[in-house]
């Protein structure tokens, strides 16, 4: 009887939260790939587009049970908001946040939880619209990261960094506060130099986390600093401390822009610089590996693939390119000087990216259109116009079921079936 009581273990994990099957946050992942191993569909067609009634600052999460949920600023009414992504954008709930935190972009754990920041607080919602949780922070949430261990990553635009417990709510082991001197009752201070990503806002862009190496990398803009640099954090489970601080790297000397990127194995960080290359740095110390020349500046974060395929970010003036990671330097695999993408790539397994471009057929010369194309060598498979698009691009997000969705800061969601 004793060796049988002995031979059982805790068998709790299995309760812990872990990152939804579909697109559960921006950028996909909480390294911020932008990637999915779900084959992409080439060819799509348009089911459904319907408005949030305000603006949209970050791209829509997609459940395992294709819900879908938005974190809008409207005038009145519902801002946050869940919907039927296969159910033609049916609302499941809807609930309003305090405003000004729409550049937290929510995230969907694999029991359809929701977490979203508002200005001064993180919130977890169950799969109706009753607040689960409501936990004070200083600052407003970047969106949250799922760390393991039911542990919830929660980083501030001040520059405040907490873990969380994912089901209670509760602080879970040491704060760090990356920023000196910052007034816990001034809460709103520099938001509005978030968005365009200026010095008065410490932290403009969500960070990354590698789970294989528990390293957190997060830009930042120190008061009185010339340019943003990189800080990297170590998460360590079950020690005290919980979280450590590591390195500080000024390597992209212009400053940094957008959220960094982490491979897959966790060993480097890719990140634009306002000097208009891509960076590639070591995760270990900070220290760069290669820088390539853009030719432009990206306000988009990079995608990337498990295998070094690295697409650039988007935004105005851009084009499109791609890049492999040869170690000790970078080479460019395709360039489209013909394209001139607005989001960040959504990259579908080998099959299909999608991306948001200006113009387009049928979209007239000021508007936008969500462009199908192959991520080996560049080529458009399909280019769809976004009816009536107003504002710029969100994101694009990628379901388990091949859907795509993207939507734009006017507020006007659309959502592609394979056909």
């Amino acid at each position: 009887m004793a060796a049988a009581l002995a031979g059982c273990g805790n068998t709790d994990s299995w309760v812990d939260p872990v990152p939804a099957d579909g697109w559960p946050a921006q950028y996909a992942d909480a390294s911020n790939s932008s990637y999915t191993a779900t084959s992409g569909a080439a060819s799509l067609s348009l089911r459904w587009t319907r408005s949030v009634k305000g603006s949209l600052a970050a791209a829509p999460a997609l459940s395992s049970r294709n819900w879908m949920a938005l974190n809008a600023q409207t005038p009145g009414g519902c801002s946050l908001m869940e919907w039927e992504n296969d159910d033609n954008g049916r609302q499941r709930w809807c609930t309003r946040l305090f405003q000004g935190g729409g550049l937290s972009g929510p995230l969907f754990d694999g029991f359809d939880n929701l977490y979203v920041g508002q200005p001064g607080a993180i919130l977890s919602f169950p799969v109706t619209q009753w607040i689960r949780w409501r936990r004070p922070v200083i600052g407003m949430p970047s969106t949250p990261r799922i760390l393991g261990h039911n542990q919830l990553l929660v980083v501030t635009h001040l520059g405040q960094v907490q873990v969380f417990d994912a089901h209670r709510g509760t602080v879970v082991g040491n704060a760090i506060d990356l920023v000196d001197n910052v007034d816990p009752a001034d809460f709103t201070r520099g938001l509005s130099d978030c968005g365009p990503a200026l010095a008065g806002c410490p932290v403009a862009a969500a960070p990354a986390f590698a789970p294989s190496s528990g390293t957190v990398v997060l830009g930042i803009w120190q008061p009185g600093a010339p340019a943003p640099v990189l800080t990297a954090l170590k998460y360590q489970p079950g020690q005290s401390p919980l979280l450590t601080r590591e390195w500080t790297s000024d390597a992209v000397s212009a400053g940094v822009i957008a959220s960094p990127v982490l491979s897959g194995d966790g060993s480097t960080i890719y990140v634009n610089g306002r000097d208009e290359r891509l960076w590639a740095l070591r995760a270990a110390d900070g220290k760069p590996k290669w820088s390539a020349p853009l030719k432009f500046l990206a306000q988009t974060p990079p995608s990337v693939t498990p295998s070094g395929l690295i697409v650039s970010g988007g935004g105005p003036g851009t084009r499109l390119v791609a890049f492999r990671d040869a170690g000790d330097h970078a080479e460019q695999v395709w360039r489209r000087t013909d394209i001139s993408p607005l989001s960040t790539s959504s990259l579908a397994g080998r099959e299909a990216g999608y991306v948001v471009v200006t113009g387009g057929p049928g979209a007239g010369a000021r508007g936008m259109s969500l462009l199908v194309f192959d991520p080996g060598s560049g080529r458009t498979l399909a280019i769809l116009p976004l009816p009536e698009a107003t504002g710029f691009p969100v994101g694009v997000s990628v379901g388990h079921d091949r859907r795509v969705v993207t939507a734009t800061s006017g507020g006007q969601v659309y959502s592609f079936a394979p056909t």
